[in-house]
């Protein structure tokens, strides 16, 4: 009996511990997703409305406040409906 509590902690702790891990690595990589995109927009001079992205990146030199009027290339744009993907599937928070 105490051997099979012990095992049952064993895997709970793992299990935790992995959740934790996963948690952090999502966490990660849509602060990293986040980085990516909205570069794109802000070295095409998009003006930001949320004060995340403003303190990121700032307002400085933007001219386009509309993100359709945003002049970027159709792999500028499809990397960004990627990314936008990858962000719904790891569940990110914009």
């Amino acid at each position: 009996m105490r051997t099979s509590l012990t095992i049952a902690t064993l895997l709970l702790t793992a299990t935790t511990f992995g959740a934790n891990i996963s948690a952090s690595y999502a966490q990660t990589n849509c602060n990293t997703l986040y980085v990516e995109r909205n570069s794109y927009y802000k070295q095409a001079g998009y003006c930001f409305k949320t004060a995340r992205a403003i303190s990121t990146f700032g307002n400085a030199g933007c001219r386009y406040n509309d993100q359709d009027s945003v002049p970027l290339s159709s792999s500028t744009r499809n990397r960004i409906a990627q990314i936008v993907r990858q962000e719904k599937n790891l569940g990110c928070n914009d």
